[in-house]
């Protein structure tokens, strides 16, 4: 595939290794799986306010800074994969009969598309996947086809913003890809076999949210994406409350959050009295808020023809670092909520790699 495709498998091979490279409203995440037994080199650089929001590039200048002075200070390869993920980006799944001409169904899938994607495909990119085979009763054959489609201008100006820092894009990819490639394999159900079709319709599926600038939701069985839409409201947004209350910087906001948590008594929070309750009491009035995003995503996937049952919710993301969330989000949709981090960044600290989850998952190999 050639560039500024979106894309879902990576068939464009470069020799050398890979890094992925996730934008966030305060932050640059870059992320180079070595091989194995090697360790895993990565690098986190701040970005000035507003020079990324909602998932979408407001500042490239700045951003092309930050990325020079990342890649610089930490020695990365500079062929990059970059994640993208924001409203302006659609997931959408169809079903369609069995078609085994790859053009006729790249036709078909772009016909249908037209009709479910709610952007000018004209200005969009568009890719596709085939995740699962069925046969009905009467014995005609499906298939179900995971469609991503992102504004052209999206996805240009990401590449530009990497090319001006002196980088190489070999690639674009779904963010919620990357959180799934980065964890599938951590949850109890298991990992299915890379680019393989779900082998049925009710296999138990995994709910996936990043908890950070955004909220970015995925439903996955094995490795095959099912669902997947990003929410505006996220624990940056309980940040910004917290620091249009305190006065804090937005850094220092989100650093309170972290390390007030949920999990102890208020009175046994160290620091200021004052700001810990503040930062208590913005998490605890916009759990609702978080809870009702994932409850949404559920309700709309589970109407859905053919849908698998989700029987996990697993967290990553910076927010997922905050003490006692997942369970109080738990306790709000009644459910059991995982936090996992993969296997190679078991050695940094929870908050390093909660931020890394999808930049590692955008750079391995799929």
């Amino acid at each position: 595939m050639r560039i500024p495709r979106l894309e879902m498998t990576l068939t464009k091979k470069r020799s050398g290794p890979t890094v992925g490279l996730d934008l966030d409203a305060d932050s640059v995440a870059a992320v180079e799986p070595g091989p194995p037994g090697a360790p895993t080199q990565f690098g986190v650089e701040a970005l000035p306010d507003g020079a990324f929001s909602g998932g979408e590039i407001v500042d490239g200048a700045a951003i092309s800074s930050a990325l020079s002075e990342l890649f610089s200070r930490h020695k990365l390869s500079k062929q990059v994969r970059l994640a993208v993920a924001s409203q302006g980006v659609a997931f959408r799944t169809l079903r369609l009969p069995l078609i085994e001409n790859p053009e006729q169904l790249k036709s078909a899938v772009r016909f249908q598309a037209g009709e479910q994607i709610p952007m000018p495909l004209d200005s969009a990119v568009l890719d596709h996947q085939v995740i699962a085979a069925h046969v009905t009763d009467d014995g005609t054959r499906q298939i179900d086809v995971a469609v991503v489609a992102a504004r052209r201008e999206t996805v240009e100006e990401m590449l530009q913003v990497a090319r001006r820092a002196g980088l190489d894009p070999v690639g674009i990819d779904l963010a919620a890809f990357g959180m799934i490639r980065a964890l599938a394999g951590t949850s109890s159900s298991g990992p299915a076999e890379p680019g393989a079709p779900a082998a049925a319709e009710f296999v138990p599926a995994t709910l996936y949210c990043s908890l950070a600038g955004i909220t970015n939701l995925a439903i996955a069985s094995g490795l095959s994406c099912l669902f997947s839409r990003v929410a505006q409201f996220s624990v940056r947004g309980i940040a910004e409350d917290l620091a249009r209350e305190t006065g804090l910087q937005l850094e220092h906001a989100e650093q309170w959050l972290v390390h007030t948590g949920l999990d102890v008594p208020i009175d046994q929070v160290s620091g200021n009295p004052e700001v810990a309750s503040a930062a208590r009491s913005a998490i605890e009035l916009n759990c609702g808020r978080l809870a009702d995003e994932l409850r949404l995503s559920l309700d709309y996937y589970g109407a859905q023809e053919g849908a698998a049952m989700v029987d996990e919710i697993v967290l990553c993301g910076w927010g997922s670092a905050i003490p006692g969330l997942a369970d109080r989000l738990g306790g709000e949709l009644g459910r059991t909520i995982a936090i996992r981090r993969p296997e190679p960044l078991a050695g940094l600290s929870d908050g390093e790699s909660a931020r890394l989850t999808l930049p590692y998952g955008i750079a391995l190999e799929h």
